[in-house]
């Protein structure tokens, strides 16, 4: 009888050449989509984009931000708040502003003055947006670059690792660095104007850290002194008539020596101490607050008024933080808050 079935190939019936073919025909499509996806990543590391959000208070090229656990975008909490690029003999800085209607409005909330010779584009009654860049040419001007010092803190923290009254430095303070470029403009060797244009803090102090003994026997060992104190915040010596104010203020307040400790941190890592600090992407004052303009909460006298100042920066602690002691564990891991 004749067999009508149609015969079905399998694979235990399959020759070892069709194997063959098999096999290269599945190398084949591997090294295909390989090499889609080595593509793809060899593209993407080119033409990496990246969105830029906000900037670092500390971070002289602005690269960086964080105010918090989630980024914000550039123009801040307020969703009307503009930026302008201001560009001055090939230097950059950013100004940031809620009303902006031409060029003379960017340049006079950046606190630009201009100089009878200066060439300014486009013109001063021109219409911005936020793609404007204001380029200003000013004939006899140089950009000077300077360092300055930043005073170091005190902070005694104790240990029971120590006798009772003993004292031990755990670390020498070191001076940081303020980086500050200026518009200097002269007649002959005569300096006729010199404006700050950035400044920015370059190096951050390092604390002087004293622990101070608590122990019960003369017998401890000091070699392991620095154990748990260096786990403390420790309680910070007021360097200055600023601090001096803040450490009154905040005692008076209800906050805690630990709190201003971490006041202390925050601000010499941020601004230096310097109340008209001011970074390249628009950060302002002791506590680098993007837009400065936020700090007219607490007062109109915001860009000159340390007071002022320190006083935002609490508010915005305890609002995004919980507290000062909150942000300051947050610039420890990040290195910004």
């Amino acid at each position: 009888m004749a067999n009508h079935r149609k015969e079905v190939t399998t694979l235990k019936s399959l020759s070892k050449r069709q194997w063959t073919k098999i096999a290269a025909a599945l190398v084949t499509m591997g090294l295909l989509a390989g090499a889609g996806v080595a593509s793809r990543s060899f593209y993407e590391s080119q033409h990496r984009l990246t969105s830029v959000t906000s900037y670092s208070a500390t971070d002289a090229n602005a690269l960086e931000v964080s105010r918090g656990t989630d980024r914000e975008e550039l123009r801040g909490s307020n969703a009307n708040t503009s930026y302008v690029t201001v560009k001055i003999n090939g230097k950059s800085r950013v100004v940031l502003g809620n009303n902006f209607t031409d060029v003379k409005s960017v340049l006079d909330a950046g606190d630009i003055t201009l100089e009878p010779n200066d060439s300014v584009t486009p013109a001063l009654s021109d219409k911005v947006g936020e793609s404007t860049t204001i380029t200003i040419d000013r004939a006899g001007a140089d950009l000077v670059t300077s360092d300055s010092a930043i005073a170091f803190n005190t902070v005694k923290k104790e240990t029971a690792a120590l006798p009772q009254g003993q004292q031990k430095v755990e670390t020498e303070g070191k001076e940081g660095v303020m980086e500050t470029t200026s518009i200097v403009t002269r007649a002959g060797s005569k300096v006729v104007s010199s404006n700050i244009f950035a400044s920015f803090v370059k190096t951050a102090p390092t604390d002087k850290v004293i622990l101070i003994g608590t122990g019960s026997t003369s017998s401890s060992d000091s070699s392991n002194a620095g154990g748990s104190a260096s786990a403390s915040i420790g309680t910070t010596v007021p360097a200055g008539e600023m601090q001096q104010w803040a450490h009154d203020y905040m005692l008076s307040n209800g906050y805690s020596e630990a709190d201003f400790s971490a006041t202390v941190y925050i601000i010499s890592h941020e601004s230096g101490w310097r109340v008209n600090a001011m970074n390249p992407s628009g950060a302002y004052g002791l506590p680098q607050a993007l837009p400065g303009s936020k700090m007219s909460s607490m007062g109109a006298d915001w860009a000159t008024n340390y007071q002022t100042q320190l006083k935002w920066f609490w508010q915005y602690c305890a609002g995004r933080y919980g507290s000062v002691q909150g942000a300051y564990s947050y610039w420890l891991s990040h290195h910004n808050y």
